[in-house]
């Protein structure tokens, strides 16, 4: 077992980002871009939660690759904000559609070699970090956004016992 992760995977939704305080699924695109700000048609704002630009820059920092596993009834509106945000070149990996979180590992795992051992995950669902647990990848739950210290604790305790 590596002491940092090879690989670091993120959920979206109320882990990555706010969409107005519901899922991107239940958002009202066309988006804009307003201000240096992203609304949705109802005049919501839709943002990343504030520590997570430098959560990725640490990433980019350390060479850590990054991935996305979302599951997402809307994949396209969830990449429009992705684009949006300057972000699709931070993520090589990229699993958006409906459907189970092993799913998104299966292909994430075949596409960038790495092991499950190897990968740590952030997601806000409970169900989804039993699950990808279950695979052997060091899966932790995010309670309201991503925020450094959980980050940074999860990176330190990176493949010991997963408590939040």
């Amino acid at each position: 077992m590596t002491t940092t992760p090879s690989l670091i995977v993120f959920d979206l939704d109320f882990t990555l980002w706010d969409c107005g305080g519901v899922w991107v699924d239940c958002s009202s695109p066309p988006y804009k871009l307003e201000g240096g700000k992203i609304y949705d048609q109802r005049d919501e704002i839709m943002r990343l939660y504030e520590d997570v630009p430098e959560i990725l820059d640490w990433c980019d920092a350390n060479n850590i690759p990054m991935a996305l596993a979302s599951r997402t009834t809307e994949p396209d509106w969830a990449r429009e904000l992705l684009q949006l945000m300057d972000l699709p070149v931070r993520f090589p990996f990229q699993e958006i559609y409906p459907s189970e979180k092993t799913r998104h590992f299966s292909r994430i795992q075949a596409e960038s070699g790495v092991p499950y051992s190897e990968m740590l995950f952030f997601d806000d669902e409970q169900r989804n970090i039993i699950d990808v647990q279950a695979i052997g990848v060091d899966a932790r739950l995010v309670r309201t956004g991503l925020n450094a210290t959980t980050f940074h604790h999860s990176i330190e305790t990176f493949g010991q016992s997963a408590s939040d």
